[in-house]
Order: structure tokens, then C-alpha cells, then sequence
């Protein structure tokens, strides 16, 4: 079984910046997929930005040229680095992963806000 160990978020100005690291913790052999989403209240989750373990990436068209996802497959870590915030990216960040072999897992959240 795999645990999400996040860290990072916070409270900033707009334009600011803020990073985020999750930490895939437990009896893996690795991961193939690590992810950032996010939920604001009263919206669905969205998917912020995906890696795999081979280094294929996806983000959001909202957070393109702003936000940049890392990944490190000998530590089975993620990072999400959000530059030039905005207050629309408001919301509770999830971190998510697949492990190999496994199901995949969800941290517990850390809440991100952008003030004006």
C-alpha cells in the first residue's frame, strides 16, 4: 500500500510563487504516473499537471507556462512548481499517484490561496 506524503502550499499575493512536493511512501518498486489536481469549492477536480515515469507531461491549458511538474523516479517524488499565481488557482491541491502493481492513491491535500 502506497501513502502520499505532501508538502508546500500556503497563502500568497497574486503573481507570487508557491511549490508543492508529494512523496510516495510504502512497499513500491516504483511509479509510473504522479500527478497535481486541484478542487475549488463548489467545482470538480481538475487535473493541474501529470508525469510519467518515462517523462511525458501534461498540463491544464490553465496553468501552461506558469506551472512546471518534476519528477524523480529514484525517489518516487513529484514537485509542482506555480509561478505567477492568479487567484483562480485557489483551490485544495491533490497529489496522485500509480504505482506499479498497485492501485493508485491520493495525499490528503494542501490547501493553496491567492489573494489580490
Amino acid at each position: 500500500q502506497v501513502q502520499l506524503v505532501e508538502s508546500g502550499g500556503g497563502s500568497v499575493q497574486a503573481g507570487g510563487s508557491l511549490r508543492l512536493s508529494c512523496a510516495a511512501r510504502g512497499s513500491i518498486v516504483g511509479v509510473h504516473v504522479m500527478a497535481w489536481y486541484r478542487q475549488a469549492p463548489g467545482k470538480q477536480r481538475e487535473l493541474v499537471a501529470l508525469i510519467t515515469s518515462g517523462g511525458a507531461i501534461t498540463y491544464a491549458d490553465s496553468v501552461k507556462g506558469r506551472f512546471t511538474i518534476a519528477g524523480d523516479n529514484a525517489k518516487n517524488t513529484a514537485t509542482l512548481q506555480m509561478n505567477s499565481l492568479k487567484p483562480e488557482d485557489t483551490a485544495v491541491y491533490y497529489c496522485f499517484a500509480h504505482p506499479y502493481g498497485t492501485s493508485p492513491a491520493w495525499g490528503q491535500g494542501t490547501q493553496v490561496i491567492v489573494s489580490s
